[in-house]
């Protein structure tokens, strides 16, 4: 059992960000982990094929499949979204005396024969770490990366009213099964922990987390600041075939390009972003996306200087129903 104690500080401190490090990590790990079969299946099939080689055996050493990961490898983003290159360079930016404690730590719990190494040259391994990392993020998770970054910030976008709407006990209730918060303590079933107390009033980060599924993973000890990274809401739809559209009577409706907007924002997109899926100009989308909000399919809602549309309700009837409807034609 992890336990974390707020004070004043800390909960004036709590806030979310998303990370695609946090995701090329966590994944390494999931690739172990899960089956064809599991939630994670239809990704695995797709990258097993092409991921194999150098970076991938270093980051294998780095990331086993139970236990401690190093804490520097996943460090935390200092705003709500950041780049990928920004958590390299945290990454590379990491004093070699916690370098070398870490890599001692991992190779302690998990002795691996690249690791030692590592700890005799920590600027070395730096530099190989963050390389390796780039490689991987580049085959592993970049050709996903929109799509994963959009149910990111809809769970974001959820759990920010959750908080609005009934405080820290009811963001906590609904975050994860192994996370409780009672008075002043958070608690987190894990069958290990951290070294060290975490410093008081640095706050808790919350990070949404595709890979992590299905458990949470906390990091508490000194000097990281305290995060609790969690499988985000909607995980199942993430790698879901969309909808052909093309014939059906939705189509017939409104139109085969509006009928595909519709199919493809199970998961809310920027203009840009469906733009680039649906390979049709940004006004061109503007004035489809106009239509579709007016007649109650889409709506939209603001993320930082994005404008994210989704599917409502009556959008999400209307799909689903045409495939019975052409089945009984």
């Amino acid at each position: 059992m992890i336990t974390l104690r707020l004070n004043a500080g800390d909960v004036g401190r709590i806030r979310f960000a998303l990370s695609p490090i946090w995701e090329a990590v966590t994944s390494v790990r999931a690739l172990s982990n899960n089956t064809a079969r599991s939630v994670h299946g239809p990704w695995l099939q797709k990258v097993r094929p092409t991921i194999e080689g150098p970076d991938l055996t270093l980051l294998r050493a780095l990331i086993p499949p139970v236990g401690y990961i190093p804490d520097f490898i996943t460090p935390a983003p200092p705003r709500r979204s950041t780049s990928v290159e920004s958590g390299l360079a945290a990454i590379a930016a990491t004093p070699l005396d916690l370098v070398v404690r870490e890599l001692q730590k991992l190779y302690d719990e998990n002795p691996h024969p690249l690791v030692p190494p590592l700890i005799a040259f920590p600027q070395r391994a730096l530099s190989e770490i963050t390389a390796a990392l780039a490689s991987y993020f580049r085959r592993a998770i970049e050709p996903d990366w929109r799509r994963m970054r959009s149910l990111l910030q809809e769970d974001l976008a959820y759990r920010l009213d959750e908080l609005a709407s009934g405080g820290i006990e009811r963001l906590f209730r609904n975050l994860h099964p192994s996370v409780r918060f009672h008075g002043d303590l958070i608690e987190i079933d894990r069958p290990f922990c951290c070294d060290g107390e975490p410093q008081a009033g640095q706050g808790v980060l919350l990070v949404p987390c595709v890979f992590t599924w299905p458990a949470a993973l906390p990091i508490t000890g000194a000097p990281h600041v305290p995060t609790i990274t969690y499988p985000p809401r909607g995980l199942g739809r993430l790698w879901e075939d969309r909808q052909d559209t093309t014939d059906s009577p939705l189509a017939d409706l409104v139109g085969r390009t509006r009928a595909a907007i519709v199919s493809h924002l199970d998961l809310p997109m920027s203009t840009t972003h469906l733009a680039h899926q649906l390979g049709v100009s940004a006004p061109t989308l503007s004035v489809h996306l106009s239509i579709l909000r007016n007649a109650g399919l889409v709506d939209s809602r603001r993320d930082g200087r994005a404008v994210l549309y989704h599917r409502t309700t009556l959008g999400t009837q209307l799909l689903t129903a045409a495939t019975p409807l052409a089945n009984t034609a």
